[in-house]
């Protein structure tokens, strides 16, 4: 039952987070990065019924053949899909009829857990589990870039608790040049990415003990650093002028004062918390007007233990590569990480809005340069 009890706890999260929104929240896409809460929904459901109770469930009837078109994803083996842009173009199925869906395959999904499944389906089990906690942390994501592109600013739950933020008064951690080891270790559950766990040689080097403010970074916009090319590598040159980027993500600037969207709505900036909702490139640029550098992932993992995170993702001036001896598993899940190996930065830590257990020292979060949709923010290194 401890695994039917672990089901049911992540399925009732998702919908908590679902619970503060308006049926007319959950069909919007308004860029190709986010997803409608909706298809969040369908999505987790149909990885469920396609990965567990299809193949292993004898007897499951589908519930609607259709909708392995909608709610697939990426995964190429499994069949054709909705192209990404087109997820908010689906007036159907209704938000009703997806949660119907989710409902009739929880109810097999109970039925399926009543005996103990097999290790191997055991393990598909738990990555499940693991992938709809990624996607409670894409909802909240998602759903902030919704409710704060439209002009109204609407609250997304006024009662939201933002964790506090640790800050430390000492300098920089250093340490010295060596041999370290990375990657995970361990019994408990992991990516294939945190694989294989191997040694580093690493320089010396000093990071950070806190991630960049809000105030610290308002110094780099007050110094002119979105205009001066010096600070930027040339395509984020190019992405600045071309997009006029003037500011982080959901900053406005109103009669002379700066504003950020959250998910109260439209609020004061607050300062003291670490600068949030920023690129890659824009990570490095104000990295570049501090005289300093990003870390690299693995500079991170081993400094790690010596200093607070979880507010937001950290970039690195690591690509996003596989480790010595990485694998990639046959079928479908073997697309869930190797296959975007390419040209996409590592981020690491958690933000506030990752769910529990997914902020693992080891852990490898990765995206695009110029994405900045996520909880992204800055540690400093040098």
């Amino acid at each position: 039952m401890e695994l039917l009890d672990r089901y049911f706890k992540v399925r009732k999260h998702t919908e908590a987070i679902c619970s503060h929104l308006q049926t007319e929240d959950y069909v919007v896409q308004p860029v190709v990065d986010v997803s409608p809460p909706k298809w969040h929904i369908g999505h987790t459901t149909w990885f469920f019924e396609t990965f567990i109770l299809k193949p292993y469930f004898m007897g499951y009837q589908e519930y609607n053949p259709e909708y392995n078109y909608v709610f697939n994803s990426y995964y190429e083996t499994v069949g054709n899909r909705v192209i990404r842009t087109d997820r908010g173009n689906l007036s159907r199925p209704t938000v009703i009829e997806i949660y119907r869906y989710r409902e009739y395959v929880d109810d097999a999904m109970t039925k399926f857990l009543c005996a103990e499944p097999a290790a191997d389906v055991k393990e598909l089990l738990i990555l499940g589990l693991n992938h709809e906690e990624q996607h409670q942390e894409l909802l909240l994501t998602d759903i902030k870039y919704i409710l704060g592109h439209n002009p109204l600013f609407p609250a997304y739950n006024k009662n939201y608790v933002s964790p506090k933020v640790e800050v430390s008064n000492a300098g920089f951690i250093r340490l010295k040049e060596g041999v370290y080891e990375i990657g995970y270790a361990g019994n408990g559950f992991c990516f294939d990415n945190e694989l294989n766990r191997h040694k580093v040689y690493l320089n010396s080097f000093e990071i950070s003990p806190n991630l960049v403010t809000n105030a610290e970074y308002l110094e780099f916009i007050n110094a002119d650093g979105y205009h001066d090319f010096r600070h930027w590598h040339a395509e984020g040159w190019d992405w600045v002028k071309s997009n006029k980027i003037e500011s982080p993500l959901y900053w406005h600037l109103i009669d002379g004062e700066w504003h950020a969207y959250t998910f109260h709505g439209l609020e004061p900036l607050r300062l003291h918390e670490p600068v949030c909702h920023i690129s890659y490139f824009e990570a490095y640029a104000y990295a570049s007007w501090k005289g300093m550098r990003l870390p690299t992932e693995f500079e991170w993992e081993a400094a790690a233990p010596q200093f607070a995170w979880g507010k937001a993702w950290e970039w690195t001036e690591s690509s996003y590569l596989p480790y010595p001896g990485f694998f990639k598993a046959g079928g479908a899940i073997g697309e869930y990480n190797g296959k975007f190996m390419v040209n996409q930065k590592v981020l690491r830590g958690a933000s506030e809005v990752t769910s529990p257990g997914h902020s693992r020292i080891t852990y490898r979060n990765f995206f695009q340069t110029h994405l900045r949709w996520q909880f992204t923010g800055i540690r400093l290194a040098k």
